[in-house]
């Protein structure tokens, strides 16, 4: 597990200040699950978690427990692709989505590319990729269009929107 660093993490909550109110979030490739519980804590609606790793999963549902936020959320245990496919079939959108693939793995394109395919992203919605600063993330991919990225250290993260979403 590489868990989110605390100054990205509050970096990115600092730009989704204003749209996390409210929303619909998902966390792929969720890790321990702290930037879902941190969605939930600033107010989003509902959180899907993530994560293939059976064990980890089992921390998040155990964290969600300890925090009371069981009732705002929902872990899935799989591997992204199954659980996006999974998804797409309930008819699920999101207004937010957050990827934090491992690092040099080439998941990203893959996994934007299935997000825009299954649409999972409700209008105006957006998905923001973390990434090392290693790792060359494209422009676009299908209907997703990248429309900034932060750096902070080593990390990056990058905001992707459907090409009808005004900057």
């Amino acid at each position: 597990m590489r868990p989110t660093a605390d100054r990205v993490k509050e970096a990115l909550f600092n730009i989704l200040r204003d749209q996390v109110p409210g929303c619909y979030f998902l966390d792929l490739f969720a890790g321990s699950g702290s930037i879902g519980i941190e969605a939930l804590s600033r107010g989003a609606n509902a959180v899907v978690f993530v994560e293939a790793n059976h064990r980890h999963a089992a921390i998040i549902r155990e964290n969600l427990k300890t925090c009371g936020l069981e009732p705002c959320a929902r872990v899935i245990a799989a591997k992204a692709a199954e659980a996006l496919n999974l998804l797409a079939q309930e008819g699920q959108a999101f207004d937010l989505v957050f990827l934090d693939p491992p690092y040099s793995k080439n998941m990203e394109a893959v996994t934007l590319a299935d997000i825009n395919r299954y649409h999972l992203l409700k209008p105006g919605g957006m998905v923001i990729v973390e990434s090392s600063k290693r790792d060359c993330l494209p422009q676009s991919v299908d209907g997703l269009s990248l429309l900034r990225t932060e750096k902070y250290g080593d990390t990056i993260l990058s905001f992707y929107a459907d090409n009808e979403t005004p900057e």
